[in-house]
């Protein structure tokens, strides 16, 4: 059995949590100057649950099995508590987001992690 595909959910999610916020942050400086506090408010709107939720139905058509797996995983794992700021199923899915991504960063999957990143970058611009 894969090692990194035995961690509870909420480990990788914690790992992809991380991960997320790099991506999202690399992503806006790479486009340009801009003022801290603009880089701020963008990077919120990409890492908020609300925000990686809407991501989910949209990625999963490009997921392989193994990562539908891992995504569904981490849907469905229950923390031991909810933000005041984020809807129940909000809060799931943005850990589903955030296992995935944990998961892809803990296997060594570089380019798929690049993969998807553009993919929400390029949803995001629309």
């Amino acid at each position: 059995m894969d090692p990194v595909a035995g961690l509870s959910p909420l480990v990788l999610a914690y790992v992809g949590d991380a991960v997320y916020e790099l991506l999202v942050r690399t992503h806006l400086v790479r486009r340009g100057p801009a003022r801290l506090e603009q880089l701020h408010r963008e990077a919120v709107r990409f890492v908020r649950a609300a925000g990686q939720a809407r991501l989910v139905p949209v990625l999963e058509a490009h997921l392989t099995a193994t990562e539908k797996d891992i995504l569904r995983r981490g849907r469905n794992a229950r923390p031991g508590h909810l933000p005041r700021s984020a809807v129940p199923e909000e809060y799931h899915s943005s850990t589903a987001l955030e296992s995935l991504f944990g998961y892809l960063y803990l296997k060594g999957e570089w380019q798929r992690l690049d993969e998807l990143a553009r993919l929400i970058f390029e949803l995001a611009e629309v």
